[in-house]
């Protein structure tokens, strides 16, 4: 399958799955969630299964995954986080429905992504330990020690700076977990569900970190080069902030080199599984020279 293929899945059952009704959190929750993107994460959870045969609920939790990671986003943009009006092309949740319903919004599609895996399970009692151990691989990647911990970081060392030599590895602490958990956990759920062995999940645990910082390196760049109508989000606000990101620590160059470092550390994790991670190899080729 091909990327498009795997995002017009999620996009089919993210449909059927979000609830209607006309009540505001409704309404601004799918405003957020079908305002398209690469559906990066649920593609890779989803191809994830498929290299190792297969799972019934991997496509319920694939668009949970999604629903986390635009929580994320719609947070992220808040006044009191990143402030930002634009995310994919257009206003971004509080600037349409207000500051509070974003958040409602937000906390809503949280709550359930862990409604949508947890029915998954419930529909299929003798697969209860594969997805319970799924669900805390994802709970995880979102908690207090993967995405949340990251931002915790991000704000933090904006508001009261970093020493200059503790930078790198705060950087590495703050890109890791707002950034890297989230591709490294729905990988090993994937895992899970299928009953993978240790060593395949130690691969795509390394396959997924060194996808995640080449995937920030490449957003950092292209906050400073980028296209804002090809990228759909306001950029060069790093820099006004005095945000801590790759090109503020390393700078360009360096940064391009850590792109190409993190492409072959990502490569090599997947040599272990030979042409069955085929979709994986040509999803990171496509990360580093990518525009949007």
């Amino acid at each position: 399958m091909t990327l498009r293929e795997y995002a017009a899945r999620v996009e089919e059952r993210l449909e059927q799955l979000l609830p209607g009704g006309g009540a505001v959190v409704n309404d601004a929750m799918r405003y957020s969630v079908m305002a398209g993107g690469k559906r990066l994460r649920p593609a890779m959870l989803l191809a994830a299964a498929d290299m190792f045969g297969g799972a019934q609920e991997a496509l319920d939790f694939a668009c949970a995954v999604e629903m986390i990671h635009t929580y994320s986003l719609i947070h992220d943009d808040l006044p009191g986080m990143d402030d930002d009006t634009l995310r994919r092309g257009r206003p971004t949740n509080h600037v349409v429905y207000g500051v509070g319903q974003a958040i409602l919004a937000g906390d809503g599609l949280l709550n359930f992504a862990f409604e949508t895996m947890l029915a998954a399970a419930l529909k299929l009692p003798g697969r209860a330990r594969p997805c319970l151990e799924a669900i805390a691989e994802i709970a995880r990647g979102a908690g207090v020690t993967g995405m949340i911990l990251g931002q915790c970081l991000d704000l933090d060392s904006e508001k009261n700076g970093v020493p200059e030599s503790g930078r790198e590895e705060t950087l590495e602490r703050i890109q890791q977990g707002k950034t890297a958990c989230m591709f490294i956990y729905p990988l090993r759920a994937a895992c899970r569900l299928c009953g993978a062995d240790a060593g395949a999940i130690e691969a795509l645990t390394q396959y997924g970190s060194a996808f995640g910082l080449l995937f920030q390196a490449t957003d950092d760049l292209l906050d400073v080069s980028g296209d804002a109508a090809e990228v759909g989000k306001t950029l060069g606000k790093d820099e006004k902030s005095g945000k801590l990101t790759c090109i503020s620590v390393y700078g360009v160059e360096k940064t391009r080199t850590r792109v190409e470092s993190e492409h072959a550390r990502a490569v090599s994790a997947l040599e272990m599984f030979g042409p069955r991670a085929a979709f994986l190899r040509e999803l990171v080729d496509s990360m580093v020279n990518r525009t949007k």
